[in-house]
């Protein structure tokens, strides 16, 4: 893998999606992806950004936050970096196809504070490629800043399925741990990916309809991985300041029910015929590490 010096590109407005969306898609059957392939020399930065309330309220709804506070939900810096994160990966220069790119696990950290009513610069570059058992992954980072400190940042995984060079490398048997404590419930409707979607501006075909959701291999609309997150955080907890990790294990068909577990900073959501399917598992830590 090589890269050139990053070029950082000041943005005056968050980008529409919808053309991103189809940009991405038109150029996808045209990327051949490995894993040593040159990264995008870009930096996406967008200063003076605000939240739009009535936007984060509809979030915080579908997801089972509390309204009202003027604090962001730890998830929702990555709504926000979202746009910029597609347009990067929408681009020619990225070289992994946009179709079929699953979202794999994130890790983020609340450094400070994040008030609703703040102003903050948003900056989002893709880190690495690396080789997979499975395919090829990029790590794409979003970094929050307020007054020029970094207040918030993440690293998420994406994977783009392919065949590899030389024989398979057979995966680790991952231990599968026993359920944790089941805390909740949730009965989870058929149109949850569209109200998630109209709230994230994520409106990915997958999680809209099943018919739509088909075309991808899908038998029903699938869950977004971060409502799951979301979700479970919006129901765990999190303080000021806080690294949370989460892998996400197995799509959610909608409509259906879930199990939410936690116990001792971890948290999980599991479903299936006899619940133990595990779709997200994950953890809360004190940041900074005491």
């Amino acid at each position: 893998m090589t890269s050139a010096a990053p070029t950082t590109t000041t943005l005056t407005g968050v980008p529409a999606l919808p053309p991103l969306l189809a940009r991405g898609a038109l150029l996808s059957p045209l990327k051949r992806p490995r894993p040593d392939a040159d990264l995008p020399p870009a930096r996406l930065v967008l200063p003076g950004l605000r939240v739009d309330f009535a936007r984060l309220a509809a979030y915080e709804r579908v997801c089972g936050f509390a309204t009202g506070a003027d604090a962001l939900p730890p998830t929702y810096p990555h709504v926000l970096g979202f746009p910029l994160a597609m347009r990067l990966m929408s681009r020619r220069a990225f070289p992994l196809p946009l179709l079929g790119l699953v979202h794999t696990s994130i890790d983020l950290t609340r450094r400070a504070p994040l008030p609703a009513s703040g102003t903050y610069e948003l900056a989002v570059h893709v880190d690495a490629l690396r080789p997979h058992r499975r395919g090829t992954e990029a790590v794409v980072v979003t970094e929050l800043r307020a007054g020029g400190a970094l207040v918030w940042d993440s690293r998420s995984t994406y994977l783009a399925r392919h065949r590899t060079q030389g024989q398979p490398t057979p995966g680790i048997p991952r231990q599968e741990d026993a359920p944790l404590p089941a805390r909740a419930e949730w009965r989870l409707p058929g149109d949850l990916g569209r109200r998630y979607g109209a709230a994230s501006g994520d409106r990915n075909p997958i999680h809209l309809h099943p018919l739509s959701a088909r075309l991808f291999g899908f038998p029903r609309a699938i869950a977004h991985g971060m409502w799951t997150v979301a979700r479970c955080l919006a129901e765990h907890g999190t303080p000021e300041t806080a690294v949370v990790r989460a892998s996400f294990r197995a799509p959610v068909l909608l409509p259906g029910t879930v199990t939410y577990g936690a116990a001792g900073g971890r948290f999980e959501l599991r479903g299936g015929g006899d619940g133990r399917r595990l779709h997200l598992s994950g953890e809360v830590a004190p940041y900074p590490a005491g």
